[in-house]
């Protein structure tokens, strides 16, 4: 067993800012992941799509973004995290303005590889850059900003671009996107020395040995953990893609509503992960965490699926769903912590994330499918399915993952 001496403590406000740009990049590109799929009616009536086509130019994002991801903790690992977080920033740029001025369908699948390519590095850069330079007493603050990023991110997505299209159209909301992108790229370059990781020279040397192969990839946690995202992604996107859609088919929710469903689910996915946070304080409460959440979660899909509900009732069933979903977000983080041998973070959170584009990459076509076939409940069910699987998941991947080993406080 190797005992690391914990870091000096370092200034408040130097760690505050590592934090706040790392939360605002992570944000940004949870935000990216959802600017298409909410403008799919507009996107399908200008190109002429059925569900299962729109549901292919996600499969190309999270193909892309799968590959991509696996690759990019390794590269993180060697030449640093800010140079290949500048890299994915300037290929969501490109990729948004692309599909603002895409002339065809076919065209799309390309800006979205792109896109998919920018998205695959912000795991692996994220927690490099964290790890790095954020002491240890702020790391957990850290990892709630980050998660919580992420869902605002998601939150934000589709009542920017809806509201934009709404306004203008489809193809300015997408260059909308693009400034974006651009201008907080331009802050991360400005603010860069936040991000410098100046112990790389020490992780690089000291991962000269195993953490330098992949022998990582033995550890069974960490396969166990691909698949327990794997199947978190599933059920994320059943909800982010045509979920809302479904609902609306079957609860008459309005297309104003539409869009408030899904921002409903993310804003009180975002809260419930503070709960969540201060929950998973003791390592031991992990998996009832995950069965509650997810548990909680599942019900809730269901009832959507199979109830009968007034539409204005439909974005609060979403907010109930967020809620379970979050509070086992920090418990779901966790174990993935568990599993990571030290040294080799950027790799073990590239291979373990890349379960989520997966997930994501599988779900949009087999979802269209069944929306256009016009069974609206059967993609709850699977959306709820996915989620009673993460409680089987977690108690599985507790069962075979190191033990924890919790010191006493100084």
């Amino acid at each position: 067993m190797t005992t690391l001496a914990a870091p000096p403590l370092t200034p408040l406000r130097r760690d505050a800012s590592t934090i706040g740009l790392v939360s605002v990049a992570h944000g940004l590109s949870h935000f990216c992941q959802l600017i298409v799929p909410p403008l799919f009616p507009w996107i399908a009536a200008a190109f002429t799509l059925s569900n299962t086509q729109l549901g292919l130019l996600m499969t190309v994002f999270f193909v892309v973004s799968c590959v991509g991801q696996a690759m990019a903790g390794f590269v993180v690992d060697r030449y640093g995290a800010p140079r290949v977080l500048f890299g994915g920033m300037t290929c969501l740029a490109l990729a948004a303005f692309g599909l603002a001025v895409a002339p065809s369908y076919a065209s799309m699948f390309v800006f979205m590889a792109l896109a998919g390519l920018g998205n695959c590095v912000f795991h692996p850069v994220d927690f490099s850059i964290l790890n790095a330079r954020v002491s240890q007493p702020r790391l957990g603050h850290a990892y709630a900003a980050h998660g919580i990023s992420g869902n605002l991110g998601w939150a934000l997505a589709p009542v920017f671009v809806v509201g934009v299209a709404q306004a203008s159209s489809w193809r300015v909301a997408l260059a909308s996107v693009g400034v974006l992108v651009a201008a907080v790229l331009a802050v991360l370059v400005w603010q860069r020395q936040a991000l410098a990781m100046q112990a790389a020279g020490a992780v690089r040397h000291a991962g000269g040995g195993a953490h330098g192969s992949l022998g990582f990839l033995r550890v069974p946690a960490v396969w166990f953990c691909f698949a327990f995202f794997l199947t978190f992604a599933v059920a994320l996107s059943g909800v982010q893609t045509f979920g809302p859609v479904a609902a609306a088919r079957l609860h008459g929710v309005s297309a104003a509503d539409v869009a408030v469903c899904l921002s409903a689910y993310m804003f009180a996915s975002a809260g419930a992960m503070v709960l969540g946070g201060h929950l998973v304080s003791d390592p031991r409460r992990t998996t009832l965490v995950v069965a509650f959440g997810f548990g909680l979660a599942a019900l809730v899909a269901l009832a959507i699926g199979f109830g009968t509900w007034p539409g204005w009732m439909v974005p609060v069933l979403f907010g109930v769903m967020g809620f379970g979903a979050g509070i086992a977000g920090p418990s779901r983080d966790l174990l993935v912590k568990q599993a990571t041998p030290a040294g080799a973070t950027g790799r073990v959170y590239g291979v373990v994330y890349s379960g989520l584009d997966v997930g994501q990459a599988i779900a949009p076509a087999l979802l269209g499918v069944l929306m256009d076939d016009g069974r609206y409940a059967a993609v709850w069910t699977v959306v709820a399915l996915a989620q009673a699987l993460l409680i089987v998941n977690g108690f599985n991947l507790k069962r075979r993952a190191p033990p924890v080993v919790v010191a006493a406080a100084a």
